[in-house]
């Protein structure tokens, strides 16, 4: 551990989604570059098995049990962090749905879920946020969108007007809130190995196919791993980037270069 002499030395990062995947990762290295963590999610169980992973290493971390999607849960897990912490530095909005299927193959209850938990969630938790920040005398609230919420592409009708709406919502919070010191950004991923996206390819050989031609449009040939997302968060949390905000960074292996 580098807490006295990391780059997030003496940041307090609330993560949604902190459980798994790319939320576990960006905990994970944001402890050790000196922040202490709140790990916020649905699953207790994993949230604490991130928090024994970051205090066996000489990591600060707490675990918030929260659905992001409910203003009471998104205000209590800031005020426990405030409390736990004395402060909240950094908003991390990770928590995602996702969704394949065209307009036509939608149900209500398919669409009003990924909104809720994709554009709502990022609101609530902002929302929720935003006075701690101003305490804390400023802060950096990072969203992770999508590059689809970009370019589009096939069967992802819900995912894409979420994702672009999280692209939107990043821009117009960072006019509103760049006086207060706040800023607010967007990393685009595309495809990224977690056990969300794994589960698009089944292991047959329809999905090995599928996964190869999706890994084909990739110009740097590979998936994305969540530590390549976890590097730019810590950029975008630190000082470094503090002449930066209002961006929606494509993380996509050259993607969109097409």
């Amino acid at each position: 551990m580098t807490r006295m002499t990391g780059r997030l030395s003496g940041k307090v990062a609330l993560i949604t989604g902190g459980g798994t995947g790319i939320g576990r990762a960006i905990a994970v290295l944001f402890a050790r570059e000196g922040a202490r963590v709140a790990v916020v999610g649905r699953r207790k169980d994993k949230l604490n098995e991130v928090v024994k992973a970051i205090s066996e290493n000489g990591g600060d971390a707490l675990a918030v049990a929260c659905d992001v999607t409910l203003g009471a849960d998104a205000e209590r897990s800031v005020r426990e962090t405030e409390q736990r912490f004395g402060a909240l530095h950094t908003l991390l909005n990770n928590a995602g749905a996702l969704s394949n299927a065209t307009v036509e193959g939608l149900s209500e209850e398919d669409w009003d879920h990924v909104m809720r938990v994709n554009v709502k969630g990022p609101f609530l938790m902002s929302r929720a946020a935003l006075p701690a920040m101003r305490r804390a005398g400023g802060g950096s609230i990072i969203n992770i969108g999508s590059i689809l919420g970009l370019v589009a592409m096939k069967s992802r009708a819900a995912y894409c007007a979420s994702k672009g709406g999280v692209t939107m919502l990043t821009k117009a919070m960072a006019l509103d809130h760049a006086h207060e010191n706040i800023r607010v950004n967007c990393i685009c991923p595309s495809l990224v190995e977690t056990e969300m996206v794994k589960s698009l390819f089944p292991d047959t050989p329809e999905g090995r196919a599928i996964r190869d031609a999706r890994l084909a449009g990739i110009p740097l040939g590979r998936m994305g791993k969540p530590a390549d997302v976890a590097e730019l968060a810590v950029y975008l949390a630190s000082e470094e980037s503090s002449w930066l905000t209002g961006v929606a960074i494509p993380l996509d292996g050259g993607l969109s270069a097409y």
